[in-house]
């Protein structure tokens, strides 16, 4: 009995999904996701065999959501669901990623359930081309994922292998590259100093202070939410004069 999660943010697409299945058998559906966010907490909960992941939705999108269900120790078997999409279904055949046209068939639905595998990292790698960047980033805790809206995250602070990931309510750490992130996420995080992304939303002034018994007085950035200071580097302090 294969146990099979629907993600689609159409009711009438996940409907139908569901009366086709019952026509097969020997599946079980054990839940249902609106958006791509829903769908990677529920698979933590329900650990499903397979997903049939709608690319297009809203808050997060199918090919984020599956980036994100690599994390898990034992990520489930991905089968794409979408409308026509010429430059999504190149990359789908080129790297052997499966998928499913919409309207769904029957026996290609039942085709690629029996073929139905995991997500290879070389194959994630050239889908996750097809996606904007992501809204979230997702934190392994205590066996469980944890997704964090970009939005939310006032500085990103690399310390030694890992990246503190600061939000009003708290910290996270994660195994990242700063330099990656700086890239992926330049229309968010300004560089204030060579350890820390700041988000150009929470920074609410700068200011000279004493730090640490320091003979000069230094610029730091004051942030919205937080009581926390950054240091502003030498090397930055262009930024000041810009605001």
């Amino acid at each position: 009995m294969l146990k099979i999660l629907i993600a689609d943010d159409e009711a009438p697409a996940r409907n139908r999904l569901k009366d086709l299945l019952a026509d097969i058998g020997n599946v079980e559906i054990c839940g249902e996701a609106k958006n791509g966010k829903e769908l990677v907490e529920l698979v933590a909960q329900l650990a499903p065999d397979i997903v049939l992941l709608d690319i297009r939705m809203p808050e997060m999108d199918g090919i984020e959501a599956a980036q994100h269900l690599q994390t898990l120790a034992s990520p489930p078997a991905i089968i794409f669901t979408t409308a026509y999409d010429n430059y999504a279904i190149t990359a789908f055949d080129m790297n052997a990623v499966d998928y499913l046209l919409k309207p769904i068939r029957q026996e290609r639905l039942q085709t690629a359930l029996q073929k139905a595998s995991a997500l290879q990292p070389r194959q994630l790698t050239e889908i996750a081309k097809l996606s904007p960047r992501r809204t979230h980033l997702n934190i392994s805790e205590r066996g469980r994922i944890l997704l964090v809206a970009v939005a939310d995250i006032i500085y990103l602070r690399a310390e030694l292998k890992y990246v503190t990931v600061r939000t009003a309510e708290r910290e996270y750490l994660i195994e990242a590259s700063l330099t990656h992130l700086e890239q992926e996420f330049a229309d968010t995080f300004v560089r204030l100093h060579r350890n820390c992304l700041v988000a150009s939303a929470y920074i609410s002034g700068f200011e000279k202070r004493s730090i640490d018994g320091h003979p000069d007085k230094q610029w730091v950035a004051l942030l919205k939410h937080v009581p926390e200071t950054i240091t502003v580097s030498r090397r930055q302090q262009h930024l000041i004069r810009s605001q």
